[in-house]
């Protein structure tokens, strides 16, 4: 039984104009130990649909599919309570940018050990020690004095570990990584790439790695699905993806990785609908 199974789920946004949307009849299954990389370029409703398993949506979205299962439940009939004590604790969400997600009025052990609290039930003294535990783990240096720094006192990508830590926090089956590596420097990106797949090693966690970076789909990945304009195009493993793409919009899109530019201009994927892969639409595991 797959850990995170979702058969053609459509996210629509209602707009001045109608409704928009955002995510059309894509399935995806993600097991326990896998790494499952969602890439595309931006707009290609990547981030909506992890948002939409999240239940982190705003009420101007409309979520429907013919299955959403997170570990054998059913996602879409469960109340707002029963979702708020899964997401956090079983399933957790690294977002795209930290300054922004973390809370610049909190301190960085308030904001990891209110998590604690909330799902583990810990007390002060074991909110502290675990907390002292994750900053440990994710390498930030002098992790007791840290606690009592605020987001603005840290570096891009320190406050990229404290989200990794908040998310590790209560030892998730599922961990979700909204592109985590964005803003950040080549070196650095090296370095919180490694802690996630040595993180998601050591617990065993299912991790879903959003990105439109191809090098870290062929380091990190087990099966790749590409996305365009809300549409799967394509899902296959890692190595096939790379040596046979199936689809139109696939083939271009590795076909723009800089390594391909001719001359001194980078090749482009035209703006055009690109069908999916024949073998790829609504795949079967």
């Amino acid at each position: 039984m797959a850990l995170l199974d979702i058969q053609n789920l459509i996210v629509e946004f209602q707009t001045a104009s109608g409704p928009f949307r955002a995510v059309d009849g894509v399935s995806l299954h993600v097991d326990e130990r896998e790494v499952l990389a969602i890439v595309g370029e931006s707009g290609s409703g990547k981030s909506v649909s992890m948002l939409a398993v999240m239940g982190l949506l705003p009420w101007t979205a409309t979520v429907t599919a013919d299955k959403m299962s997170f570990a054998g439940r059913d996602l879409l009939k469960m109340s707002s309570a029963e979702r708020r004590k899964i997401v956090g604790k079983d399933m957790s969400m690294i977002f795209q940018e930290p300054m922004a997600s973390l809370n610049p009025c909190f301190t960085i052990g308030f904001q990891i050990e209110e998590v604690l609290r909330f799902h583990m039930g810990m007390d002060k003294a074991q909110r502290r020690a675990r907390a002292i535990e994750l900053l440990k783990q994710v390498g930030i240096a002098d992790p007791a004095e840290r606690l009592d720094s605020f987001p603005h006192q840290m570096s891009g990508g320190q406050c990229q570990r404290v989200m990794i830590a908040i998310a590790i926090a209560c030892n998730p089956k599922l961990l979700i990584a909204d592109e985590p590596t964005t803003a950040l420097d080549v070196t650095i990106q090296k370095q919180i790439l490694d802690l996630l797949v040595s993180l998601q090693v050591k617990y065993g966690m299912g991790l879903i790695m959003i990105t439109h970076n191809m090098g870290v789909v062929a380091e990190t990945a087990d099966r790749v699905i590409v996305q365009y304009k809300g549409r799967k195009m394509e899902e296959a493993d890692v190595l096939s993806l790379f040596e046979s793409p199936k689809s139109n919009y696939t083939r271009a899109l590795l076909s723009a990785l800089p390594e391909n530019a001719v001359g001194d201009r980078l090749p482009t994927v035209s703006d055009m609908l690109f069908e999916p892969a024949p073998s790829a639409a609504g795949a079967a595991r």
